[in-house]
């Protein structure tokens, strides 16, 4: 009995000097991984590969902050009226709901956009679109 005492005991001694390394206010060198709602409060970023759609050839990457949409070894097939957008989806409907974000070049490679009072959280997809012509061109999935 007096053994089962010393045992639990130590168990508890050991459980208070384990918790006092992760009190409040101290630093044990090491922070958790910030939550979904914490790393878009710090503006992280976001990023994708556009791959074509509809017969289409779209290349290259992209990358999103709370600030700009940077392509990244762009390059489009040619449309009369080619845009970028941020959108939920790949089809028209995601388009007309989704945001404008400018007319894109088809054949720069870099290209940035400052992006003013965009919630960039609310979107999955870069979309280039041709609006003339109401398609689709590619589309690049962030994550």
């Amino acid at each position: 009995m007096r053994k089962i005492a010393l045992a639990a005991t130590a168990a508890l001694a050991l459980a208070l000097s384990l918790s006092a390394c992760s009190s409040p206010g101290t630093d044990s060198g090491t922070s958790p991984a910030p939550s979904m709602s914490q790393s878009a409060a710090m503006g992280m970023e976001k990023s994708g590969d556009f791959m074509g759609l509809n017969d289409k050839t779209v290349k290259g990457s992209v990358s999103v902050s709370d600030t700009e949409l940077t392509l990244s070894g762009f390059s489009s097939d040619e449309g009369p009226d080619l845009h970028v957008y941020l959108t939920k989806g790949t089809d028209e409907a995601a388009v007309s709901a989704g945001t404008m974000v400018d007319a894109v070049s088809f054949d720069t490679a870099s290209q940035t956009f400052t992006l003013k009072g965009v919630d960039t959280a609310d979107y999955t997809y870069v979309v280039i679109h041709c609006d003339k012509a109401k398609a689709v061109f590619g589309a690049a999935k962030l994550s």
